[in-house]
């Protein structure tokens, strides 16, 4: 049996426990959070009587009660926590970013080289299973070779979404906590990591990155990223905030995601993500002049739970993570690069990748993921 340890009881902390229940191979046994009555509240929702409460996430990681720990704080803090939890020896799945620099993400890198445990970057949206099944459409060869990538992120309103605490928006809007925005660095690292399994790492950078002010915080909004790739493929990420748009469907965040795939022979749109802009195929193709629509499960905890999975299953067997943070470091380089690019208004470089090809991580996707997708577990 598995013990996990979560450190950080946040609103998203609900998703990332949804990987864990009706496990025979793991359990959640003890939580963490600065302010103790978080993890008390959490672990009161959760059902989890006996597990151990820590205030303190250095007191956890040397108690000898977890083997895993799930990394779920402010972006600031993970370098810190991963970099101690590594050193006390335990398997460890980090949020994205990794780090808010390069420099730190290079000193976890060689952390992680060092040590027998499975260290990863834990990345939802590769486990959402309109992306896994359009990914999997790309190996199968349909589109032929990938050319360009299309990513939109259209955040507007909906009443059905959750309430979002009051210090997460304001760390999310804190540059020196969160790394950037929290539209194209918060929640555009995703958008990123789509992007990168797709082409892999750019080598060119430019980015417009927009303000707009909602009640005291400043969105980076609307924005506009574009990458070029060695290969002479491209790639660009459009950030838009729509005040007046109902976004359906979302028990999350009122945001919803569409990517387009363009090859050498087709199309694949994935038209949605958190939420829902009208009654559209999750996943469609367009190839040799016919159109197929794809059904695939599309709640978004549906990712997070595909995500957890993969990690038990990827420590029962021993075997390499998806993503390493090798592949993490690439992903964080991009999206570096496209804060400093608008900062200086210029195309700037990206270093060159560490990680493995986004082919080989690709096919690791395909003969991992389940047909179908993850059904929820009871009380999701």
């Amino acid at each position: 049996m598995l013990r996990v340890g979560i450190i950080g009881c946040g609103r998203i902390s609900d998703l990332h426990v949804l990987g864990y229940r009706d496990r025979d191979d793991a359990a959640v046994v003890a939580l963490c959070d600065t302010e103790p009555e978080n993890a008390a509240s959490k672990q009161r929702q959760w059902g989890l009587p006996d597990a151990t409460i820590f205030e303190d996430y250095r007191e956890l990681c040397q108690s000898g009660l977890v083997d895993l720990v799930e990394i779920i704080v402010p972006h600031h803090l993970h370098y810190e926590i991963a970099a101690f939890a590594i050193g006390c020896d335990l398997h460890v799945s980090l949020q994205k970013p990794m780090s808010l620099n390069l420099d730190d993400a290079d000193r976890l890198l060689s952390a992680a080289g060092e040590t027998s445990r499975v260290v990863r970057l834990y990345e939802n949206f590769l486990f959402y299973p309109p992306v896994l099944k359009a990914l999997e459409l790309i190996e199968q060869g349909l589109i032929g070779e990938p050319l360009s990538v299309r990513l939109k992120s259209n955040a507007g309103y909906s009443p059905s979404a959750w309430d979002i605490p009051f210090s997460a928006l304001l760390w999310r809007h804190t540059p020196e906590e969160c790394g950037g925005g929290p539209l194209v660095f918060d929640d555009g690292h995703h958008k990123f990591s789509l992007a990168w399994v797709v082409l892999g790492q750019p080598s060119e950078v430019h980015a417009w990155i927009g303000s707009t002010y909602v009640l005291s915080f400043e969105l980076d909004s609307p924005s506009l990223v574009s990458m070029r790739y060695e290969s002479g493929a491209i790639a660009n990420l459009e950030v838009v905030y729509s005040q007046e748009l109902l976004i359906e469907g979302t028990e999350h965040y009122a945001q919803d995601d569409r990517m387009e795939i363009t090859g050498t022979r087709g199309v694949i749109w994935v038209n949605r993500g958190h939420g829902q802009i009208g009654e559209v195929p999750p996943v469609v193709s367009y190839t040799e002049g016919h159109v197929e629509t794809y059904p695939c499960p599309t709640g978004w905890e549906h990712s997070f739970i595909g995500a957890t999975r993969n990690l038990l299953d990827t420590i029962a067997a021993g075997r390499q993570p998806i993503l390493t943070l090798a592949e993490g470091r690439d992903v964080l380089a991009a999206a570096l690069a496209a804060q400093r690019s608008a900062a200086e208004g210029a195309v700037v470089g990206v270093q060159d990748p560490v990680g493995r090809s986004p082919g080989t991580v690709r096919s690791e996707l395909a003969a991992w993921a389940p047909p179908g997708g993850y059904a929820a577990p009871g009380g999701a």
